[in-house]
């Protein structure tokens, strides 16, 4: 049986979320108009101010994203996504992007976990080597439309059941099985491996995996280090 490992996406192998990048494409190519940037704008400059967190920002570009997709053609979407993954899919921390090889080299059945839309999630995997990914699937109607119908919403948002699907679906065994995550939302995912990787985390992951013995690289400018 195989061995398993799990990544997230988004601030933990690629530099920033594939969710922003689409949005931000899809506002410059004049898909979305520029003022649903009213969902994030101030979350962001409070956050780049440090005066909040990055939850809410994020947050609010899924609201922008969610709230104006509906009629949307899936094709222009596909299309930016290409875009997207073929300009910036090198914009990726060494640290995560070495381990994938490293696993892929001893032959561990890779999975990406992210809570952006399924197309880009699908295109950033297949350039890394990824066996499996999942993103949020969003429904599309007869004539390629998007209808703003979220599909499956219950699985993509716990990791860890995502992670108990493919294990069983692809008969892989948890035993020295990895995972990597870096915000609270992990928790779950990373509880149930053999070797949890709390990467660059945020406060509250940091605090979880001080108390459970976790793992905890961070990487900044050109160090990789371990905190102890």
């Amino acid at each position: 049986m195989k061995k398993v490992a799990v990544f997230d996406i988004d601030g933990t192998i690629f530099r920033s979320s594939l969710l922003i990048e689409i949005v931000e494409a899809s506002i410059d190519s004049g898909i979305f108009k520029p003022s649903i940037r009213r969902h994030y704008t101030s979350h962001y400059k409070n956050w780049l101010d440090r005066k909040d967190y990055y939850g809410k920002y994020i947050g609010g570009v899924v609201r922008a994203f969610e709230s104006n997709i509906k009629g949307v053609s899936h094709k222009d979407i596909v299309r930016i996504a290409r875009k997207i993954i073929s300009a910036k899919k090198d914009r990726t921390y060494q640290y995560t992007r070495d381990l994938v090889k490293e696993l892929q080299k001893k032959n561990y059945y890779l999975v990406a976990i992210s809570n952006s839309p399924q197309v880009l999630v699908d295109d950033f995997s297949k350039e890394f080597g990824f066996d499996k990914s999942y993103g949020r699937i969003y429904e599309v109607d007869k004539k390629g439309l998007f209808t703003g119908r979220t599909m499956h919403e219950e699985i993509i948002s716990d990791k860890a059941k995502v992670l108990q699907r493919v294990v069983e679906k692809e008969k892989l065994t948890i035993k020295n099985s990895v995972a990597v995550g870096d915000t609270e939302a992990d928790i779950p995912m990373l509880k149930i491996v053999s070797d949890p990787i709390c990467f660059n985390p945020n406060r509250a992951l940091y605090a979880v995996a001080r108390k459970n013995g976790w793992k905890v690289v961070v990487e900044r400018k050109d160090m990789v280090y371990e905190i102890k």
